[in-house]
């Protein structure tokens, strides 16, 4: 069975999609798949191409290279500053139809394709080139689309609104099936499409527990920013709208005058150069630049407390798949998301953290106040995490279940 794959990034890029994505393409290959991936050029760690990806004219915009899963199409990415929102709009359109090239002027014929949204214009290429290959299209949707940009205020032009959602209502029902990543998400594509439960798949992300394991808290990431015994609250991740990193910000300077305390947010995106403005004027918070992937264990290990932040509304749309990763490193989360969702109902129903109310202080800094004065508590919720992590599907699995999909859609 051939399967064209279109994702927005695979490894060697660090966007945690892609390191998953890359892991379910390993294990597709080893279950006899012949894959064709069409990707980015890597450019999310740093916002710009790598040096060693920079090709000149043709392979500029687009090269072909021999993975171990298949073969991979990468694409230029366009990376524009993500302020501005014309910009952005513009490289997706620009990526958008370069990947639409090599996905339809192919001789080989496809048995499935399968897309990785966002962005959500992808799934408008993975459903032509399913008609032009008359093979099902698969789309796996890790974010939903308007819904967070809408949310955020990313997104505020009626009329902008307004075709999103019909791009979005339209790749969903051109789709043979729609895989999610939890009920959650699964429950707000119901509530717009109507769809049944045939047509969408609930298959969760995952995280390699043996790359990422509890590991001692004196870490190189910690000499490197001169924390030596200071209990470490941590976020690592995309500084973006979505997050409320202000929480983190209000926190350290409510604990500037606490030398055994000390905030560290790891990471990049387009509120990452106001953070560091801020953190300028308080010695006890830290802001660094996204880590390379092979240091992943190491960031996380350094941490005694891991923060999950989404804004108020985003609990249905989006899951962070760096709880996954948290609990691999054996750490206690708190998590300020919606109540009643799919990650609060994990944490709380396992003990493996705390749960308060999106964008609410009190609740967020009282919940860091406990878990800073009770190591035992740490540990205890921390080991939890661990034991949930490792009961869950592993790539191979993940893997079996698109299969599955593949086989039951042709």
């Amino acid at each position: 069975m051939r399967v064209l794959v279109i994702s927005p990034h695979l490894e060697p890029d660090s966007a945690p999609t892609g390191v998953i994505i890359s892991a379910v393409l390993e294990e597709l290959s080893q279950l006899g798949l012949e894959i064709h991936a069409i990707t980015s050029l890597p450019w999310y760690e740093k916002h710009e191409v790598g040096k060693k990806w920079r090709g000149k004219g043709l392979h500029r915009l687009l090269r072909t290279d021999s993975e171990s899963y298949g073969k991979v199409t990468r694409c230029y990415p366009f990376p524009f500053s993500k302020k501005s929102l014309i910009k952005r709009g513009l490289g997706f359109i620009g990526f958008t139809i370069l990947t639409a090239i090599p996905a339809l002027f192919t001789r080989k014929k496809f048995d499935a394709v399968l897309t990785i949204s966002p962005p959500l214009t992808l799934g408008l290429v993975g459903w032509i080139a399913s008609r032009r290959h008359r093979c099902p299209h698969i789309l796996n949707i890790q974010d939903v689309f308007p819904d967070v940009a809408i949310q955020v205020g990313a997104i505020t032009s009626p009329q902008m609104i307004r075709i999103f959602k019909n791009l979005e209502l339209f790749c969903y029902k051109k789709s043979a099936v729609i895989s999610v990543l939890s009920e959650d998400l699964a429950e707000n594509l119901r509530s717009k499409i109507g769809s049944t439960d045939s047509q969408i798949a609930i298959i969760p992300n995952f995280v390699d527990i043996q790359k990422i394991s509890p590991a001692d808290r004196q870490t190189s990431y910690r000499f490197e920013l001169g924390l030596n015994n200071q209990i470490v609250v941590m976020y690592a991740g995309n500084l973006g709208h979505s997050q409320p990193l202000n929480l983190m910000v209000q926190a350290a300077r409510h604990h500037r005058d606490r030398k055994d305390v000390a905030y560290v947010i790891n990471g990049g995106g387009v509120v990452a150069s106001e953070l560091i403005e801020q953190a300028q004027s308080l010695a006890n918070l830290f802001v660094t630049e996204f880590q390379p992937t092979a240091r992943l264990s190491e960031v996380l290990a350094s941490a005694d407390i891991h923060v999950v932040l989404l804004k108020k509304g985003l609990g249905t749309s989006s899951l962070p798949s760096k709880l996954y990763s948290i609990f691999a490193a054996g750490r206690p989360v708190i998590a300020s998301i919606d109540p009643e969702t799919e990650v609060s109902k994990i944490i709380s129903e396992n003990r493996a953290g705390i749960t308060v109310e999106p964008e609410e202080f009190k609740e967020f800094i009282e919940a860091i106040e406990k878990l800073i004065d009770n190591p035992g508590e740490r540990e205890e919720m921390g080991a939890a995490g661990r034991r949930w992590v490792e009961e869950q599907p592993t790539a191979k699995m993940v893997a079996e279940s698109y299969m599955d999909l593949f086989t039951a859609s042709k």
